[in-house]
């Protein structure tokens, strides 16, 4: 019998996939299916996921649409009673699904839960902390704020839910997940699992990320909050604003230094101390605005030695996500 439905959508990951479906098929909870959809993929994906032999692993194809539709196409085809998504570079521990599922049956009343996140890298190596906040019930205010379920690999959601919400919002990527984490808890509770379950992949040498198009969805998303919040929200608009300029901030820093990024954290930075005067008084921005600074005025060769002196001098998603909110 299937209970979960885990729903892996994927775009030329030949590289990282194999560990991905490892670490799917290998979680202690084993009534589950693993949907894979592959968006159109033009390297060697599918001959990578064909080598695996599963009865639970499923294959889809279709011409590429994007991470939102390819998520809801998956959804669409789950058997499960529970949905969850993992991008094609991202690993589980072994206990994920299993924890999570206990504390739905635990909570019935909510109908998400999530676990803490770790970043690791290319190597699949231990990069830096992500958030690890205990929020439980609803959470609806604080997700408004910021979006600590921290990736959409996470989440364990009850299909029901899933559906009568609508599913992603694919015209949003690539800040698909915070919307969807919005309208849920707008209608449900969430429940918190405090432990690191979830290892999502920085690839800091990456030079598809596109900040550009990240900062423009995430405005998007923002809008669309703040058309569909109470009244008594609306005074939410700015720290909302702050706190997405500071995730903004640090993902341009988490990348290796270039100029361009470096200018652009800067002006991130400086966007969220506008629309949340507040942080001035937090030692960390102070630490971040040196780091994007240095990457702005120090010659490349001069900072790329230096950052391979000192790799990590500032843990910035660390300090950022434990800020507490009122």
């Amino acid at each position: 019998m299937v209970q979960i439905s885990v729903i892996l959508p994927v775009y030329n990951g030949a590289s990282t996939i194999a560990d991905t479906i490892d670490s799917v098929l290998g979680q202690t909870f084993q009534e589950l299916e693993l949907i894979i959809i592959d968006d159109g993929s033009t390297d060697d994906t599918v001959s990578v996921i064909k080598t695996i032999n599963d009865d639970r692993l499923h294959i889809h194809q279709f011409e590429n649409a994007g991470q939102g539709e390819s998520r809801n196409r998956g959804a669409a085809l789950a058997q499960g009673e529970y949905l969850s998504f993992i991008d094609a570079d991202d690993l589980w521990t072994p206990e994920k699904l299993e924890s999570q599922w206990q504390a739905l049956q635990t909570h019935p009343e909510a109908a998400v839960a999530y676990s803490w996140t770790d970043h690791i890298d290319e190597h699949n190596q231990f990069f830096r902390s992500g958030p690890h906040l205990p929020f439980s019930g609803d959470v609806y205010k604080k997700l408004i704020i910021s979006d600590f379920v921290g990736s959409g690999s996470n989440v364990l959601i009850r299909k029901l839910a899933f559906d009568e919400i609508g599913g992603f919002a694919p015209h949003l990527t690539p800040a698909e997940d915070w919307d969807l984490w919005v309208r849920l808890a707008a209608k449900y509770e969430f429940v918190v699992v405090p432990q690191v379950q979830i290892l999502y992949r920085t690839v800091t040498t990456s030079s598809s990320f596109n900040l550009a198009k990240m900062e423009a969805s995430s405005l998007q998303v923002m809008e669309r909050i703040f058309a569909q919040a109470p009244p008594d929200l609306q005074e939410l608009a700015q720290r909302c604003r702050g706190h997405r300029y500071k995730y903004l901030t640090y993902k341009a820093l988490d990348l290796t230094p270039q100029r361009q990024r470096a200018a652009a954290a800067f002006r991130f930075l400086v966007l969220a101390l506008w629309y949340d005067p507040s942080l001035w008084r937090r030692r960390v921005i102070w630490k971040v605005m040196l780091r994007a600074t240095a990457g702005v005025v120090l010659p490349q060769a001069w900072l790329m030695s230096l950052l391979k002196q000192y790799p990590q001098p500032f843990d910035i998603e660390a300090l950022l996500f434990h800020i507490r909110f009122d």
